[in-house]
């Protein structure tokens, strides 16, 4: 077999229409598998979705929704969620978040406090016993627990939580916007989650800020507590007392070592009002009064004023700059796209309020034209996450490039020789790209480049350097040594070095199937296996061929030898 491959590539060789024609394929196979990326063939992601045995639901409500609203909402969640029968059991926290996980450390769930909000834990059957990933079966429940159980309460939010694959980060996409005018901080915010509600493979979307809402403060009129014969503390205590409940007393038991404490609060129904207006509440203080000095009583409104008021929002900043988060998640598509597309609507149809300049690679300053206030709109989460890891490595791979450039110059004292080892080298990415594509379309969700992919992309780098140097050695060893001409030692040191080129091929791809179905590092697996079937075909088909078009003699320093067998000794 590896004397009819010698005597095939020595044709191929002697052919200069072959040559120009294989190196012509190869030039289009390397511009069509680059082109994937592009146009969306291969998508490129930090990560691949995780295979988690747990996720959870955050319920929010608009504020000011009452715990029973709250309830009504989590039992519509868990009414579908327990009809799946992969989910074990679920956990509902109303009125609070979770107990702090890795997920909730990041979305900071563990800071939730309030009636409005709820959250349910839903664990799963072990990975290796469930057919469906957990991210799979998140993808198709989102959309149906949020057509059935949204509209129950109206702005009801209700999103899906999962543990992330890698680095932790607040969301797969972040809108960090930065301005001193917190009014229009809010306004901007609000505009850019317009974009992201429009914008096509984003979901869960939300602001990191409080909402501005009415509410009521109770002013005490000190000079008609004192003419009623009441105090100050008697009065903060009813009300307290009423709404929240307090400890007005002990009993005592034998069965108990410490005293036991009563406590006092109005049942639910007697804390609800009719409506959110003034007069309910008006109404609802009428009822509570307190018994003055002289024992007759004395309703509390008597004493106290009802004042609708604004609520104070939180105010958030980052390296002490006042500003927001719009938060997105991705429906289990790269981050990239929807940015771009995100990115793009917001440069075409913002311009009626702001003048718009690009800062850096995708990072935006806005200017309002009537105000001149200045805004700044800066990207991060898992988006950011994956530009700097796409960066590095690709600055690890450069480097990787130059360093073997330089051992190989200096190695063999020449340009050609080095660049020929490179290019060898370059050309897996052909089969990198190829082989995520083929993936995908044996997939049932996308499978994309990852970070992983580009690890394994950089370390078939030394296995395609390695039988590029080992070709080129074995050629030079044939020329100087045994004086062949330079065709027929290429074409012999080929044919010679394929079966330990293929014996380590094989052995790099039989162990990366192992990877391949790893959820994380399916792209290395991926990688490894069709990287290295590519830097074999490199090697031995393109390699060959860059050599036979160089002056090998010349940097060999090439004395032919007549009638020497490369069998004889030297």
């Amino acid at each position: 077999m590896y004397q009819k491959f010698e005597i095939a590539l020595l044709n191929v060789l002697h052919s200069s229409s072959k040559k120009k024609m294989i190196l012509l394929m190869t030039l289009v196979g390397f511009i069509l598998s680059v082109a994937m990326i592009p146009t969306e063939l291969v998508m490129a992601k930090m990560l691949p979705g995780k295979n988690n045995d747990t996720y959870s639901v955050y319920v929010d409500l608009p504020t000011g929704s009452s715990i029973e609203q709250t309830r009504r909402v989590t039992e519509c969640v868990t009414g579908i969620l327990q009809k799946e029968s992969q989910a074990i059991d679920m956990e509902v926290f109303l009125g609070m978040g979770s107990p702090l996980d890795f997920a909730g450390l990041i979305k900071g769930s563990h800071f939730k406090n309030s009636e409005n909000v709820a959250e349910v834990v839903v664990n799963l059957t072990k990975k290796h016993d469930r057919s469906e990933p957990s991210y799979l079966m998140v993808q198709r429940l989102r959309p149906i627990i949020q057509k059935q159980c949204e509209p129950i309460i109206a702005q009801t939010s209700i999103k899906f939580v999962e543990p992330p694959a890698g680095p932790p980060t607040m969301a797969a996409i972040v809108a960090e916007i930065y301005g001193d005018n917190a009014s229009g901080i809010r306004h901007l915010s609000e505009r850019v989650k317009e974009v992201f509600s429009h914008t096509k493979g984003l979901v869960d979307i939300d602001i990191m800020q409080d909402d501005i809402y009415d509410k009521f403060e109770v002013h005490v009129n000190s000079d008609k507590i004192a003419r009623a014969g009441l105090n100050i503390k008697h009065v903060n205590d009813i009300l307290y007392l009423a709404f929240e409940g307090m400890d007005i007393a002990v009993k005592n038991s034998r069965e108990a070592s410490e005293q036991i404490p009563i406590f006092l609060v109005l049942d639910p129904i007697g804390k609800k009002f009719s409506s959110k207006d003034l007069n309910a509440v008006e109404i609802k203080l009428m009822s509570l009064k307190l018994m003055n000095t002289m024992g007759m009583m004395v309703p509390i409104t008597e004493v106290v004023s009802v004042v609708p008021v604004k609520s104070n929002p939180m105010i958030v900043t980052k390296n002490l700059h006042e500003m927001t988060n719009v938060l997105a998640e991705t429906d289990m598509v790269s981050q990239v796209y929807p940015l771009m597309d995100a990115r793009n609507d917001i440069l075409k149809t913002f311009s009626d309020e702001y003048e718009i300049h690009k800062i850096g690679l995708f990072n935006l300053e806005l200017i309002d034209k009537k105000s001149h206030e200045q805004y700044k709109l800066l990207w991060d989460g898992e988006m950011e996450v994956t530009l700097d890891t796409f960066v590095d490595l690709g600055g690890a791979f450069i480097a990787a490039l130059i360093l073997i450039f330089l051992l190989m110059v200096i190695y063999y004292k020449s340009f050609v020789l080095s660049g020929i080892v490179l290019l060898g080298s370059f050309l897996s990415i052909i089969g990198v790209l190829l082989g995520h594509f083929i993936m995908n379309l044996f997939t049932a969700d996308t499978f994309f480049l990852t970070a992983t992919s580009l690890i394994g992309f950089i370390a078939l780098i030394g296995i395609s350097s390695r039988n590029s140097l080992l070709l080129i050695d074995f050629t030079k060893s044939l020329m100087q040594d045994k004086g062949m001409q330079k065709k027929e030692a290429i074409a012999y040191a080929a044919a010679t070095r394929a079966k330990p080129i293929f014996l380590t091929a094989a052995a790099i791809i039989l162990a990366s199937t192992l990877l391949a179905s790893d959820a994380v590092f399916g792209g290395l697996g991926v990688a490894l296996i069709f990287g290295t079937l590519a830097a074999v075909a490199a090697s031995l088909i393109v390699v060959p061929i860059l050599l036979d078009n160089s002056e090998l003699e010349r940097h060999f320093n090439f004395h032919e030898r007549k009638a020497v067998s490369v069998m004889d000794p030297l």
